[in-house]
């Protein structure tokens, strides 16, 4: 196979490569595959989904590099004092952004408030309403894209200055990722549109009415975009020469912590990043309708896919390793 078939194959896909826009691969510090389907041109930014929660990661390294946060161990509450917790409640004073990395935080209620949330003016204090309850800490880990807002608000706190400004700064910019802003509107009809709209967006990040991006989803990133983020992570924090954030990071959000189930196809769970195989050193960053951060240790290679909204597609892992790494390498 070459990338003339694998060019025709996602053009001719009636299934799930079907929403495919742009794929982009970098080895060795070379970008060695670009492609683009569906009206899209390489650069053009897509709604990554949960890819976000991926940055979200770093974002928090670097945070931690600089010493804006002490340890993963800090608990959440430090970072918001002036939030007024519920009478009788306790468990959320046992919090600590290790928890919030590794999906193991607690939350009241069998499913996420999506609709107290965001419509509500302040998703992150929406989002620690949603926090703690009467089970305490268990361990458990529970997929919560709105518990993750929490983190851009302590990135916040932390830092004195706008998580959109903290990423532009210390990560997009230095990767050669063009600046972003936030995309200013968070009414029902937007957000519909913002994740079904099928053309390219602008260099954005979706936010709350506080202008504070979305943690969990609503980064705008393309492909080559991806496959940046990627090579850094797979150069330990390292990107044209540059120390973006630290190794022992890199190190940290990767080593597995837990074991995932069927849902998640039995892959181990870092900080926000999985790692789809015990005995291989592949990790991804990963979000709905197929978008992904891909990064193979032993191939030395970095591969971004980004993709429109299509239901029910999760992991690209599969497809990546039996179609493209074999038509690109």
């Amino acid at each position: 196979m070459n990338t003339e078939e694998l060019h025709r194959i996602i053009s001719e896909s009636k299934g799930n490569e079907s929403n495919i826009c742009q794929i982009s691969a970098i080895r060795g510090g070379e970008t060695v595959y670009e492609d683009s389907w569906r009206g899209f041109k390489t650069e053009d930014p897509v709604n990554v989904n949960s890819v976000t929660k991926g940055v979200m990661a770093i974002l928090t390294g670097i945070a931690l590099d600089k010493g804006a946060i002490k340890s993963t161990d800090e608990k959440v509450m430090t970072f918001f004092p002036d939030y007024r917790v519920r009478r009788g409640e306790k468990t959320i004073y046992d919090v600590t952004i290790r928890h919030l990395l590794t999906m193991t935080a607690p939350y009241k209620g069998r499913s996420e408030p999506w609709k107290k949330v965001c419509t509500s003016s302040d998703w992150t204090k929406a989002a620690l309403d949603f926090l703690g309850g009467r089970g305490g800490i268990s361990g458990e880990f529970r997929y919560a894209t709105l518990g993750i807002q929490i983190l851009a608000g302590i990135i916040e706190r932390a830092t004195g200055e706008k998580c959109i400004d903290f990423a532009n700064r210390n990560l997009f910019i230095p990767l050669g990722i063009p600046e972003h802003t936030i995309h200013g509107d968070s009414s029902k009809e937007d957000q519909f549109d913002f994740f079904m709209n099928k053309g390219p967006r602008k260099n954005e990040w979706y936010s709350d009415p506080q202008d504070t991006v979305t943690a969990g989803w609503g980064l705008c990133l393309s492909g080559r975009d991806l496959s940046k983020l990627g090579a850094m992570v797979l150069n330990e924090g390292i990107y044209a020469g540059k120390q973006i954030v630290s190794a022992e990071w890199i190190r940290q959000m990767l080593t597995p912590r837990l074991k995932l189930g069927e849902r998640f196809g039995g892959m181990e769970y870092g900080y926000l990043w999985y790692k789809p195989y015990e005995d291989k050193e592949v990790y991804a960053a990963i979000g709905d309708s197929g978008n992904i951060i891909y990064v193979n240790k032993a191939l030395d290679i970095s591969v971004g896919i980004t993709g429109t909204f299509k239901p029910r597609i999760f992991d690209r892992v599969e497809f990546i390793e039996k179609t493209v790494l074999p038509s690109i390498l």
